[in-house]
């Protein structure tokens, strides 16, 4: 902004109002995630192959010993079970690990770069004006 003076003007009161910009720093908070936590439950066919065993009572009954090879017949048999083994099983569920969740804030630094503009007085001077320092 120029404000001209010159030479006819008899009173000179001119002020400046000199303007700097400053940085206003301010946090808040933003939601920048959202996290749903639930269980999955999975099936898994299993496959189990035991050995069983059991008692049985065997009754033969054959003819006594003959002469003639034709007569000489396979025995008879009866298997009569007397008792076996049973396969029981249970399900029961067993802890498999434990899974902590929990809020953690944490700090870091994050570097801000901005220009500022700063307004200052200057003087321009015309021709060529006799300078006087009052300071002296």
């Amino acid at each position: 902004m120029d404000i001209p003076i010159d030479r006819e003007s008899s009173t000179i009161d001119v002020t400046l109002q000199l303007k700097e910009e400053q940085l206003v720093l301010a946090k808040k908070w933003i939601q920048t995630g959202e996290v749903k936590i639930y269980r999955e439950s999975f099936t898994e066919e299993k496959n189990f192959t035991l050995t069983v065993e059991y008692e049985e009572l065997v009754i033969e009954k054959k003819l006594p010993f003959s002469a003639t090879p034709e007569q000489n017949e396979p025995p008879d048999v009866i298997r009569i079970r007397l008792s076996e083994e049973q396969v029981e099983f249970t399900k029961r569920m067993v802890s498999l690990e434990d899974v902590s969740i929990y809020k953690q804030q944490i700090e870091e630094i994050q570097h801000i770069e901005e220009t500022l503009r700063r307004e200052e007085s200057a003087i321009k001077i015309l021709g060529s004006p006799i300078l006087r320092d009052d300071q002296n």
